[in-house]
C-alpha cells in the first residue's frame, strides 16, 4: 500500500484548469447570450468534475491524520461512492460504502455498485431509518463495529462529499471562472459545489443553482457549508427549483428528449440526473429572457453518464429507491 502520509493526487494527473468550452447554440444567440460548458468532466476519467474538486481536499486531510479506511454513504446509484471508490484503489486507501437499503444485500448489485466492489469498496448495506440517523456517533459506531473496524482508522466523508473541506475545494471551481462569465449555473444535490464556487467567484459575477431534488432544504444546507467553510456568507448565489423533474433519479421524456439533442449538437454525452436537469432549466431561462443581451453564461459540466445499464430512467427502478439524499424532517436541525 502507498504511503499515507502524503497522497500524491498529481500523479493521477487531473485535467486542471479543467477545459472552457464555446458552443453555438441559437435558443441562446437569439436572445443575445453566449454560453460556454466548463468541463469539468474531463478533470480525471474515474474521479470526475465535483467528486474531484470535494474528494481530494478530505483525501489530503485523510492522509494527514493517519487514517487509512474511508468511509462515506450514499444511495444505489451514488455517483459520490463510486468516485471513492475509485479514489480509494488509485490511491492505496481502504473504503467503505455506507448504502442506504438493508434489502439490497441480498440482491445482485446494480452496474453502479458492481463498480464500487470491483475497486475494492466493502458495501454494508443499513435500512432507511438507521440511513437517516447515519451522523449520529451511535449509528457510525454500529457500522464501523459490524465492519470490524477502530473509529481512529476511519475518515468519514459526509454523503455526496460536502463538507467545509469540499466547499474550500470547489471554490478553485470559481477562481477559474473569474471573468469568464456573468452567470456561471451548476446543477445541485447537497449544495458543497455551489456553496464554494460562489465563494471563488468574483464581483459581479453570479452562482445559478438548479436543485435536483425536491423540498426547500438546499438553501439552509448551503448557508450552513459556507459558515462552516468560509466564516459566513459569500459570494452571490441563488437557487431555481423548478427543473427536478421529480425528484433525484427521476426523468421524463421531455427531459431525456432535450439531453439527447443537446448531446447531438454539442458532441456531448449528458448525464441524466444532474446536468441534463441543470442544461434544460439554463435553455428554459434563456427562452424566458431571465439574461440579459449580451451576457455570457457558463454552465458547470459536473460528471459523466452512468455505467451502463445503471442509470434509472422514470420510475424508480425494482427493488431499490433511487440514491436521493435522505433529508431530516423539518422540525430538525440539519446536520450538514
Amino acid at each position: 500500500m502507498p504511503s499515507q502520509d502524503a497522497p500524491d493526487l498529481a500523479a493521477l494527473r487531473p485535467r486542471l484548469p479543467s477545459p472552457l468550452v464555446p458552443v453555438d447554440d441559437e435558443r441562446f444567440a437569439r436572445h443575445g447570450v453566449r454560453l460556454l460548458l466548463k468541463r469539468d468532466d474531463l478533470i480525471h476519467p474515474e474521479l470526475a468534475g465535483n467528486k474531484w474538486r470535494k474528494l481530494a481536499p478530505n483525501l489530503r486531510a485523510a492522509a494527514a491524520s493517519g487514517r487509512h479506511t474511508l468511509l462515506t454513504f450514499g444511495g444505489a446509484y451514488s455517483n459520490h461512492l463510486r468516485a471513492t471508490a475509485a479514489a480509494g484503489r488509485l490511491l492505496g486507501f481502504a473504503t467503505v460504502g455506507v448504502v442506504r437499503g438493508e434489502e439490497l444485500a441480498g440482491q445482485p448489485l446494480n452496474p453502479s455498485l458492481a463498480r464500487c466492489a470491483a475497486d475494492g469498496m466493502r458495501l454494508c448495506f443499513v435500512d432507511r431509518a438507521a440511513y437517516r440517523r447515519k451522523t449520529e456517533p451511535e449509528v457510525v459506531a454500529a457500522v464501523l463495529g459490524r465492519a470490524g473496524l477502530e473509529r481512529d482508522d476511519v475518515y468519514v466523508v459526509p454523503e455526496g462529499g460536502s463538507n467545509a473541506l469540499a466547499a474550500r475545494g470547489c471554490a478553485e471551481l470559481g477562481r477559474e471562472l473569474r471573468g469568464a462569465a456573468g452567470t456561471v449555473a451548476v446543477a445541485c444535490g447537497t449544495g458543497g459545489t455551489l456553496a464554494g464556487l460562489a465563494a471563488g467567484l468574483g464581483s459581479g459575477q453570479r452562482a445559478l443553482g438548479f436543485p435536483v431534488l425536491r423540498g426547500d432544504f438546499l438553501e439552509r444546507e448551503i448557508r450552513e457549508l459556507q459558515q462552516a467553510a468560509f466564516g459566513g456568507p459569500v459570494g452571490d448565489w441563488r437557487l431555481d427549483g423548478r427543473f427536478h423533474f421529480g425528484g433525484f433519479a427521476r426523468t421524463t421524456p421531455a427531459l431525456d428528449a432535450f439531453a439527447e439533442e443537446f448531446g447531438e449538437r454539442h458532441g456531448l454525452r449528458v448525464e441524466r440526473l444532474y446536468v441534463a436537469k441543470m442544461l434544460y432549466g439554463l435553455t428554459t431561462l434563456a427562452e424566458e429572457g431571465a439574461f440579459r443581451p449580451g451576457t455570457t453564461v457558463a454552465a458547470v459540466i459536473t460528471g459523466q453518464p452512468e455505467p451502463s445499464g445503471a442509470e434509472p430512467s422514470g420510475a424508480e427502478p425494482s427493488g431499490a429507491e433511487p440514491s436521493e439524499p435522505e433529508r431530516p424532517e423539518p422540525s430538525q436541525a440539519s446536520s450538514r
